[in-house]
C-alpha cells in the first residue's frame, strides 16, 4: 500500500519494515497485539529519543488503520500506543561566513582542473544552490542536466519529479565537470558502474570541512540543505516558493525554517506592514 498508493521511496519502505519488526520482535505478531501488548511499549522503549518513540508508534498505528480499512481487522488497538511530546528540533545550518570559507576552499583546489576537486566544486555548488538531497544528487541522470534552461529536473521522494532552478555559478561548474566527466553510463556522477554513493558524498564534505578549516561534525550534505533554505528565506523568499524547491509534500515540513533571526523578522514587519507607513 505504501509504495503503490502513497509512492513511498524505498528508504521510507525499508523503514517502516524495520520499526514492524522491531515491534514484533517485543510483542509478537503485531497484527494479532492487543491493547495490553501495546501498552507495554512505552517501558521497553523508555530508553529511546522521544522523536524515535514517535516515528516508531506512527509506524504502527499506520499498519493498523491499514488492517482495519482492508476488513483485517475489526478493532483498532493502536489509542495505546505511547505519544511522547512532539518536538522537532531546529535544523542544523552554516553562516554565511562559513559557507564562504567552504566555497572559498573548494574553489581554490578546483583552480587547477583537477577532475576530483571540480566535481567537489560541482556537488557543493548543487547542494547549497539548489537544495538538493544527497540521494536525488547522487543519482542525477545525465539527462536532468539543462541544455538551454536553468533548471534540473530532479526526481524526490516518492518518485515525485520537480523543476529545481541552477544559478549561473552552478551552470559553470557544471560546465567544467561535464568536460572532464570519464567513464560510461547514465548518471551525472558515475562511480564504479553506478553513481557515487551517500557515504561518500559524506565523506568527501567532511574532508573539505577540514581542509577548510570548520569542524567536520557541522558539515553534511543535509545541512547545506537546511542552509540554502534558511539563507533563502532570510533574503525573503516566500515560504510556499521554498515548499515547492525543496520538493516538501507538507508546507508543515518547510515551517522549521521560520527559525531565522527573530530581529529580521520584526524589521521586515515594520517596513511591510501597510500600518508602518502611518504614524
Amino acid at each position: 500500500m505504501l509504495a503503490a498508493e502513497r509512492g513511498a521511496a524505498a528508504n521510507t519502505l525499508a523503514a517502516y519494515r524495520r520499526d514492524l519488526e522491531g515491534a514484533e520482535e517485543l510483542i509478537g505478531a503485531p497484527e494479532a497485539a492487543g491493547k495490553e501488548a501495546l501498552a507495554t511499549l512505552g517501558n521497553r522503549w523508555s530508553s529511546l529519543a522521544p522523536a524515535t518513540v514517535a516515528r516508531k508508534s506512527s509506524a504502527l498505528r499506520q499498519f493498523y488503520g491499514f488492517l482495519v480499512d482492508e476488513g483485517l481487522r475489526q478493532d483498532d488497538p493502536s489509542p495505546a500506543l505511547p505519544r511522547p511530546p512532539a518536538r522537532r528540533p531546529l535544523p542544523k545550518i552554516l553562516s554565511h561566513a562559513e559557507v564562504e570559507r567552504l566555497f572559498l576552499r573548494a574553489e581554490q583546489e578546483a583552480e587547477g582542473g583537477r577532475m576530483e576537486a571540480v566535481r567537489l566544486l560541482t556537488l557543493l555548488e548543487l547542494l547549497y544552490g539548489s537544495g538538493l538531497r544527497a540521494t536525488e544528487l547522487v543519482s542525477l541522470p545525465l539527462a536532468a542536466v539543462p541544455r538551454d534552461a536553468p533548471f534540473l529536473t530532479v526526481t524526490g521522494k516518492g518518485g515525485v519529479a520537480r523543476m529545481v532552478p541552477v544559478s549561473g555559478r552552478a551552470r559553470q561548474a557544471l560546465g567544467r565537470w561535464l568536460e572532464l566527466r570519464s567513464g560510461e553510463g547514465r548518471f551525472l556522477f558515475p562511480s564504479g558502474g553506478k553513481h557515487l554513493t551517500r557515504i561518500r558524498l559524506f565523506q568527501l564534505l567532511k574532508e573539505l570541512a577540514l581542509r577548510a578549516g570548520l569542524p567536520p561534525e557541522k558539515l553534511s550534505p543535509h545541512v547545506l540543505r537546511h542552509a540554502f533554505a534558511t539563507h533563502l528565506l532570510e533574503g525573503g523568499a516566500d515560504l510556499r516558493v521554498l515548499q515547492t524547491l525543496l520538493g516538501h509534500a507538507d508546507i508543515a515540513t518547510t515551517q522549521i525554517y521560520t527559525h531565522v533571526d527573530a530581529a529580521r523578522l520584526v524589521a521586515l514587519v515594520n517596513q511591510r506592514h501597510p500600518l508602518a507607513r502611518r504614524g
